[in-house]
């Protein structure tokens, strides 16, 4: 993409900033530039957005149930999947996958709980904790 053809539609998913993108100058040597978003990358944004919040309220109520632990509702809430949190903690994917049952989550040790709760940026105490549910 040249710089002249970088879009400049204000996105409202971005709140009023800009992002930087690279672009082709005159010269043909690639360059950052400055965008406030366009319109097709708002759309998709806006769709995982929502994908995301579905699998969310999925979780919930299936750690409601006893079904999956909370830290899943947590994972998606924080827009994540298994792989972007085993990333971010470190660990295995398939650790992550299984630390989603509701039984291995119970047990986990503390230094773990702390490793996911800094990776969802919340208090380790809240890894437990359902909206809705009392403290």
């Amino acid at each position: 993409m040249n710089i002249d053809e970088v879009p400049q539609e204000k996105s409202a998913a971005y709140g009023g900033h800009q992002k930087g993108i690279y672009a082709r100058g005159i010269d043909g040597r690639l360059g950052l530039v400055a965008t406030c978003g366009w319109e097709a990358e708002e759309i998709v944004t806006r769709q995982a957005v929502e994908a995301f919040d579905e699998l969310a309220a999925a979780a919930l109520q299936c750690a409601r149930a006893g079904e999956s632990s909370p830290l899943e509702y947590h994972m998606y809430r924080a827009r994540m999947d298994a792989s972007l949190l085993a990333q971010a903690t470190g660990l295995w994917r398939w650790r992550v996958r299984r630390h989603l049952r509701p039984e291995v989550f119970a047990r986990l040790p503390q230094r773990l709980r702390a490793r996911y709760a800094q990776a969802l940026g919340m208090a380790v105490e809240q890894l437990d904790d359902l909206p809705g549910n009392p403290p």
